[in-house]
């Protein structure tokens, strides 16, 4: 998260440590996807006004890639989810999962079967009518995509064959438990696409727009990194149950632009020549100051999925208890959260988000006390030095922090550390190189984010039985006891189809994370959006994309 827009990475199991990576891009973080509504207010159907154009502006379009089942950046997944839909959607309140191009489902008690029974009126943009064949043609191509569908592969772990028991019944089977797999139906990553889609056109092809959804927008024109035009399909009328509208779209049409600049991106979005500002970093306080006093709004979502947490190598200096515990207490995340961003920003309290489903709040865990911090590195024989940092048999308590890029916020945490006597040493990589270290352990602290609308993102990371050393670093935080706790709360959440039950296992599994010194939650992640006043209606997914059914532009 840096402010320099860096990449957001893949995250198949071999590109972990990718995805883990760029610390310099955990500013952009904020563009992984979000939770939470961060909605305009909202005005009856009589006071909509219909038609004229949306203009939208995005900072950057790097991976050139508009197919939903392979795209993973956060700003094209915004334009997927117009223009696909999805076998059910998330409710970005409450989590909910919520019928949509299916109307009700079944999970079998071992979370291994899944039945879907279909809407029977829905087409898509090619005039192919959605059907269980549609369904089944999409799950076994992002099967087939392997590590091109590097989000799909993890949703779809464990994937046997999807059967079609009638036209409009479909079965979905697993050879391992998947319970996380019923979320995964909500995402854009699995969005239904028209078997043509995958007859017709290649996946390069499919990169450049060439699919056919049945989403309320079709695509009219995409130059890669310049420009995108979306006109909406004016017989749509299966919304999603979260909408307001659930018909065609209000607006004819949605303009994006790119502007990389946030100073250049502000300054459109003032003098009107767009209506909304969607930035990869939080907007700063004067920026938002400045929208606000030209009249227009912020909207904003704390996104689902993996705070922003650092995490220790145990094989190297962080393999001291007593280290990783100083650490857990000497980082101040309130200050953290108000310096880097603003005042008020949303406060880490747990390794996932709080707009997570599965969330737990840990606040009582993460209460910062650089006292209590020195006790515990002082009765493990760590002595104060001249320099004002420790030392133990000769040796200098150095930490290095595997980075790809400097941020001031890194700077702040070698501030914080510093005060209770800890020496972080920042180890700056190449984008490419950062992969490799982060990947092989070459690190005594890094750090990770992702974004899910299910806490089974934290299984994908850290189950040590899933990623492999060379895979992820996910695979040098914990120490043989830990692991098999860790892998045994995650078998059993991965098998456990009850709301409840899972969510009281991801309980235990964040008390672990945090008491084990696994994770050092530093912050949450947040989408903020800078809108015209003119605009009205705009919501956020559950994984902050953007929802256009119900946007409509006053003139």
């Amino acid at each position: 998260m840096n402010t320099t827009h860096p990449p957001h990475r893949r995250l198949g199991r071999r590109l972990l440590g990718v995805a883990a990576a760029s610390m310099a891009s955990i500013l952009a973080l904020t563009a992984c996807s979000a939770s939470g509504a961060g909605t305009a207010a909202t005005t009856s159907e009589s006071a909509v006004q219909k038609g004229g154009t949306l203009t939208l502006a995005f900072n950057q379009d790097p991976y050139a890639n508009l197919d939903p089942n392979q795209n993973f950046w956060i700003e094209s997944r915004s334009l997927d989810r117009n223009l696909v839909d999805s076998l059910t959607d998330q409710d970005p309140k409450t989590g909910a999962i919520k019928p949509w191009l299916a109307t009700k489902w079944s999970v079998s008690s071992d979370a291994k079967t899944y039945t879907f029974w279909l809407r029977k009126d829905v087409t898509f943009s090619d005039g192919e009518k959605f059907d269980a064949t549609a369904v089944k043609d999409t799950l076994d191509n992002v099967k087939k995509l392997g590590a091109l569908a590097s989000l799909g592969a993890t949703y779809i772990s464990g994937y046997s064959s999807t059967t079609v028991v009638d036209p409009y019944e479909v079965k979905v089977d697993f050879a391992t438990p998947n319970a996380a797999f019923l979320q995964a139906t909500a995402t854009t990553t699995l969005g239904i696409l028209s078997p043509k889609s995958y007859t017709d056109f290649t996946p390069a092809q499919r990169a450049l727009g060439q699919f056919y959804g049945s989403g309320p927008f079709t695509l009219k024109k995409y130059t890669p990194n310049q420009s995108v035009v979306l006109v909406k399909r004016k017989d749509y009328d299966w919304g999603s149950p979260i909408n307001s509208n659930r018909a065609a779209a209000y607006i004819d049409e949605l303009d994006v632009k790119y502007i990389p600049e946030e100073s250049v991106l502000v300054g459109a979005l003032n003098s009107g020549q767009i209506d909304v500002a969607w930035p990869r970093n939080p907007l700063s306080a004067a920026d938002q100051q400045s929208i606000k006093s030209g009249g227009g709004s912020i909207q904003s979502a704390v996104l689902p999925g993996l705070a922003l947490d650092l995490l220790p190598n145990i094989n190297g200096i962080l393999g001291d208890d007593a280290v990783r515990k100083a650490i857990q207490l000497g980082i101040d995340r309130k200050t953290w959260a108000d310096t880097v961003f603003y005042p008020g920003y949303p406060v880490a309290t747990s390794v996932i988000d709080s707009s997570t489903p599965q969330y737990k709040n840990e606040s009582s865990s993460l209460k910062y006390n650089a006292k209590a911090a020195q006790q515990t590195l002082s009765a493990a024989g760590w002595k104060t030095g001249s320099d004002g940092y420790r030392y133990k048999d000769g040796k200098q308590l150095a930490v290095s922090l595997l980075i790809n890029a400097p941020w001031p916020g890194w700077d702040l945490l070698q501030s914080e550390l510093k005060a209770i006597g800890i020496k972080i040493v920042q180890q700056v990589d190449t984008p490419a190189q950062f992969s490799v270290d982060a990947n092989n352990g070459k690190f005594d602290l890094t750090g990770t984010y992702f974004t899910r609308g299910d806490a089974d993102i934290l299984r994908t990371y850290y189950d040590t039985s899933v990623v492999a050393e060379g895979k992820g670093p996910g695979a040098y935080t914990q120490k043989q006891d830990v692991a098999q706790k860790l892998q045994s709360l995650f078998a059993q959440e991965i098998a456990e189809p009850d709301t409840a039950k899972r969510t009281a296992l991801f309980g235990q599994i964040q008390d672990e994370l945090i008491a084990s010194g696994t994770l050092f939650p530093l912050q949450n992640r947040v989408q903020v959006a800078g809108v015209a006043s003119t605009v009205h209606g705009l919501k956020f997914t559950n994984e902050a994309f953007l929802r256009l059914n119900d946007v409509w532009i006053s003139k």
